[in-house]
């Protein structure tokens, strides 16, 4: 029996509520795509960038253990490409006499490539995206001061809408209009031909994977996605007003560069964000008639997610960052097995690190137990008896992007606990509070419900070779330090 093909549409900067069932944009190839397949309504990135998460993706690992901290071809980047030994699952596939294709966006490393990480077959945007060749060029580093020498140049005039300014920094455009926005139209037209030229034919099982930069900011989709919102009301998130008095000063810090934006400007930032969301659906849906007009929807696995998401505007922030809020880490997960008819929603804990193991025992390939995350096709079944157990928590890790700082977080379905090495840490009562506005972390009351997520906090940091402690006075700053993993010494 030939193994199913596999077909991935990864989008980037994505976050959850903007795919069915919840109607914020319009997405009509999604709201078809996701009456056929299971909708994991509880998806979770491990770090709120695109490097670290990718290589998540990829390698069924967490940034502890994969080695990327941030993204790969910053000046001061902590790594420039994956740890030694870690394997990822694209080339157990090809190890297992899949064809492998890529096109888009691959933002793992910086030292690699696609294909030197099991694809055959790759069409690559540039060196921002980190695609390249077998040869192992590196991607030269950005010139990370080009940017400033022409900043301050520009004459003074009004700042035009979407317009972000300040003072020795270049501008910046938050929002517009671009009738190919970051090639994204090429991308999926390369993976179209591909299917329509060679893989409706092709014997042997293919994966095909599909990156977009899109919704990735600037939000820039074409004028007819505009459109489609122009009469819509657009409300500020609840979270809009959020003064963030009782949060980390970065996190105001990173809230006081939007404050030059009216809230106009925030709505208008808003349309153009659920806009372009719509533009990757229209994309997502030529790939999926592109498969059906070949016959090969029905033998194919087909994956839809994102990399991280965006606080669009929630708590007054936009694109992603260190602040810990749900809108970054929330991200969507559709997957479609050959042959379903019916829609599933599963509502426990998953995560970046599931899916390397899901498509490896999806395509039949039995592998060592080398991955931090777990399969969840047995929740693709349908079959309640054949569903995992339930995990209790979600974990992040985050060296600060660029902005360096030691954040860690672990989150129930009750309570959300963030350790932040350089300030002072949060917590959150999300059954109370699920919009993340009150910390609690100074309630002396809540005390025990601190020690018992720090304790979980910490062991996840052991279990999963975490190197952000150091034995030394001036850097033990959380309440409570990672002994408490262990329980009392005994005497």
């Amino acid at each position: 029996m030939k193994k199913p093909n596999i077909c991935i549409f990864m989008t980037d900067q994505q976050r959850y509520d903007t795919v069915p069932p919840y109607r914020l944009c319009a997405m009509p190839n999604l709201e078809r795509f996701s009456e056929e397949a299971t909708n994991f309504m509880q998806n979770y990135c491990p770090s709120p960038h695109c490097c670290p998460s990718r290589a998540s993706f990829f390698s069924g690992l967490y940034p502890s253990e994969h080695g990327v901290w941030n993204n790969v071809n910053v000046g001061n980047a902590l790594s420039r490409g994956l740890a030694e030994d870690v394997k990822l699952w694209s080339e157990d596939l090809k190890e297992n006499g899949y064809k492998m294709f890529f096109s888009g966006k691959w933002h793992v490393s910086a030292e690699e490539g696609p294909q030197d990480r099991g694809f055959e077959t790759v069409f690559p945007v540039d060196s921002y995206t980190g695609v390249q060749s077998a040869a192992r060029e590196r991607v030269p580093k950005l010139n990370e001061w080009d940017p400033y020498r022409k900043a301050d140049r520009k004459e003074s005039g009004r700042r035009q809408p979407g317009e972000l300014t300040k003072k020795g920094y270049p501008e910046y455009l938050l929002y517009g209009n671009a009738e190919n926005p970051f090639g994204d139209g090429d991308v999926t037209e390369y993976a179209v031909s591909l299917i329509r030229d060679k893989l409706g034919e092709e014997k042997d099982p293919w994966c095909l994977f599909v990156g977009t930069l899109g919704p990735h900011d600037p939000y820039q989709p074409p004028r007819e996605f505009l459109e489609w919102y122009e009469d819509k009301e657009i409300e500020l998130p609840s979270s809009f007003h959020d003064d963030l008095t009782d949060r980390p000063a970065l996190y105001r810090r990173t809230r006081d560069i939007f404050k030059q934006l009216s809230d106009e400007e925030y709505r208008d930032g808003i349309r153009h964000y659920r806009a372009f969301c719509s533009y990757e659906d229209f994309l997502f849906g030529r790939l999926i008639n592109a498969l059906k007009e070949q016959g090969i929807y029905d033998d194919t696995v087909i994956i839809y997610l994102s990399d991280h998401g965006d606080y669009a505007g929630a708590h007054g922030l936009w694109t992603k960052g260190l602040p810990c809020f749900q809108e970054a880490y929330h991200i969507p997960l559709l997957i479609h097995l050959p042959g379903q008819k019916k829609k599933r929603q599963i509502f426990d804990f998953t995560n970046l690190t599931d899916l390397a193991p899901t498509i490896l025992k999806l395509a039949g390939i039995s592998f060592e137990n080398r991955f931090s995350g777990r399969s969840l096709t047995g929740y693709l079944s349908g079959e309640d008896s054949g569903a995992p157990q339930p995990v209790p928590y979600v974990y992040t890790q985050t060296n600060g992007n660029e902005l360096y700082g030691i954040q860690r977080s672990v989150m129930s379905r009750e309570w959300k606990y963030v350790y932040n090495g350089f300030d002072y840490d949060e917590l959150y009562h999300l059954t109370d509070d699920p919009g993340e506005q009150k910390n609690l972390i100074a309630d002396s009351r809540l005390s025990q419900v601190v020690q018992e997520l720090s304790k979980e906090l910490w062991l996840f940091a052991y279990r999963h070779k975490d190197t952000c402690i150091t034995p030394y006075i001036t850097v033990e700053l959380a309440e409570y330090g990672p002994g408490i993993a262990f329980g009392p010494e005994k005497k």
